[in-house]
């Protein structure tokens, strides 16, 4: 239905909302709205795939389980490749950086395709084993749930930017069954910013959603009653952020150089042929690569880490000895970033949040498996798993308040909290040092979007440098003569003037104020030329420059002008410190006020 019609339809409700109820009291009830709705999208989305993947399993004899486990995720690639170009114009949106994005440069609209595509995609990609997690899918239809009843409802910028998250939040409640994880991860994550006012409709979004999952019967993955921890382990919890973070490393880095290997392939057929067989193969050599992998993560919690052997090629040894098991977990933790990668790379859909907890819960218990093996002191594998799960998480996406409270949440270890904050808090400063940037903004600050770490150069990076550009300044030729000069200045609005050569490159500028004697030489008007009157630039900018660096740069040498290059060294206009100033301003009021 249009949206012109569904506004003409909602007219008679909103002007009655407009009497009746205050914007308040009206943005509480909408975020219970969004909360619903995306609840409903990631129980939904939940079942159908774990119940479809019964389904895949049940009708495949146990004996060729491995077989078929190989040869699914290229079928599931490829669904997700025909719908992405049949039905969203190959334009699918993976992730959370585009929601980052769409929050950051366009008013936190977020496009109405993504109400489905996500979850049709995901649930294609995951269902035949794509080794993906569903949390960004469901994150990123939340947000659009939340972006789009925003729109629908009348409702301003600065709210709508809330529903937004409001949306992810309640998605990330819903599926582990944990509110207090999905807001901080809408506030870590999608907002980028800590402010009170957002945190009731974060809170009713996200308890909304998770109500929902509860009623359902579905959502949390994993089940962990603990008691207590051993303070004599603490060194032990240092040790294991060190490791984590190293991991944390690892998978950012892998992950955009698979990222960017598959960008080069510009033929699709080869894209989804190479990657599911690529795919696959991982799977037939190391089957807990297979899905998201979270009953891989429930077996360990278990204490059935013998079980990571079966249906895999090390099940024929007949031999379930620790070390063997220790080598499918190491090879299992280690390509999962690039199972995954490959997931996405050659056309799936799918996240990074399920595949950092699947990575860190092998690292905990290879860790902590290592550690008894070798006698020096008896250590609970349980423990470090989840704490494996925390301190990756917290590396990979940069969030190490939701690494907390979602490992806290979902597993019921409250009794942890001081041992997850001492790992998450390590692993997260130990990557930041490394990896400024987490799995979700670094292509975005690529792109020159900054979100998270600079208020300053994420409002700057808004602006249009395009339209800040002034071209009204009169070049001038540096075979000039000063009377033509002088012309020149009584018909300028200006008081400086580029010299520019026949084919366009500055040479040089020429001030009023610098030149001002000299005007009333007549004697030399003939015979003065406007090179011996320039100056050389004291800072050129350039295309690729940040309005930032170049304000900071105004600042140092205290210039009120710069000129503007291309890479050719042509002149292209000016940039004015006061124009700069004036649109961050108005860009600051526009944010702060709406």
């Amino acid at each position: 239905m249009p949206q012109n019609t569904i506004h003409r339809l909602l007219l008679p409700l909103l002007m009655w909302r407009v009497r009746h109820i205050s914007d308040r009291a009206y943005l509480i009830l909408v975020s219970v709205l969004v909360g619903l709705l995306a609840g409903l999208a990631a129980v939904g989305l939940k079942t159908l795939v774990h119940g479809s993947q019964g389904l895949l399993r049940a009708w495949v004899p146990p004996q060729y389980q491995v077989f078929s486990s190989s040869l699914y995720p290229i079928i599931g690639i490829a669904l997700t490749v025909l719908f992405t170009r049949y039905f969203l114009a190959g334009d699918l949106g993976r992730g959370i950086g585009p929601v980052i994005y769409d929050i950051a440069r366009r008013g936190s609209i977020v496009p109405r395709s993504k109400l489905y595509s996500q979850l049709v995609s995901s649930f294609l990609t995951v269902t035949f084993g794509g080794s993906a997690g569903l949390e960004a899918p469901i994150s990123v239809t939340g947000s659009a749930i939340g972006s789009n009843a925003a729109r629908v409802l009348r409702i301003g910028r600065r709210q709508r930017r809330l529903l937004t998250a409001c949306g992810a939040a309640a998605g990330i409640a819903a599926i582990f069954n944990s509110p207090i994880a999905g807001v901080l991860f809408a506030v870590e994550v999608i907002l980028s910013e800590l402010s009170a006012a957002y945190f009731v409709p974060l809170l009713i979004a996200s308890a909304t959603a998770t109500v929902v999952s509860k009623a359902l019967y579905a959502g949390q993955p994993f089940v962990l009653i603990t008691t207590s921890w051993p303070v004599d382990a603490v060194p032990l919890y240092l040790m294991l952020a060190v490791f984590t973070a190293l991991l944390s490393v690892y998978m950012i880095r892998v992950y955009f150089w698979a990222d960017r290997f598959f960008s080069h392939f510009t033929t699709v057929f080869w894209k989804v042929l190479l990657g599911g067989l690529a795919l696959g193969s991982l799977v037939f050599i190391f089957p807990p690569l297979y899905g998201e992998g979270y009953d891989i993560v429930q077996l360990l919690l278990g204490g059935h880490s013998e079980q990571l052997l079966n249906g895999s090629l090390f099940d024929v040894f007949d031999d379930q000895s620790a070390w063997l098991v220790l080598v499918v977990a190491a090879g299992s933790m280690l390509l999962k970033v690039t199972a995954t990668t490959i997931t996405i790379g050659s056309g799936g859909n799918g996240g990074m949040f399920g595949s950092s907890l699947f990575a860190g819960a092998l690292c905990g218990f290879i860790f902590a498996r290592l550690i008894n093996l070798s006698g020096l002191y008896p250590i609970s594998e349980v423990h470090f798993i989840v704490l494996g799960m925390a301190g990756t998480l917290a590396g990979v996406v940069h969030a190490p308040l939701t690494a907390i409270f979602l490992i806290a949440e979902i597993t019921g270890g409250y009794a942890l909290f001081v041992p997850l904050m001492v790992v998450t808090s390590g692993s997260y400063l130990i990557t930041r040092y490394f990896e400024p940037y987490s799995v979700y903004t670094r292509k975005l600050v690529q792109k020159g979007v900054y979100i998270n770490h600079d208020r300053d150069r994420s409002l700057l990076a808004r602006l249009d440098v395009g339209r800040l550009l002034q071209t009204d300044f009169h070049p001038v030729h540096p075979d000039d003569t000063l009377g033509e000069l002088v012309n020149t200045f009584r018909h300028a609005s200006r008081n400086l003037f580029p010299v520019v050569d026949d084919d366009g490159h500055l040479l040089g500028v020429v001030s009023l104020d610098t030149v001002r004697d000299a005007l009333f030489d007549d004697a030399h008007y003939t015979t003065t030329r406007v090179r011996e009157l320039m100056d050389e630039p004291l800072a050129v900018v350039r295309p690729d420059d940040t309005l930032l660096d170049t304000l900071r740069c105004m600042e140092q040498l205290d210039a009120w002008a710069l000129p503007v290059l291309d890479l050719d060294n042509r002149y292209l206009g000016f940039l004015l410190k006061s124009n700069i100033l004036a649109n961050y301003r108005r860009q600051l009021l526009k944010d702060s006020g709406e």
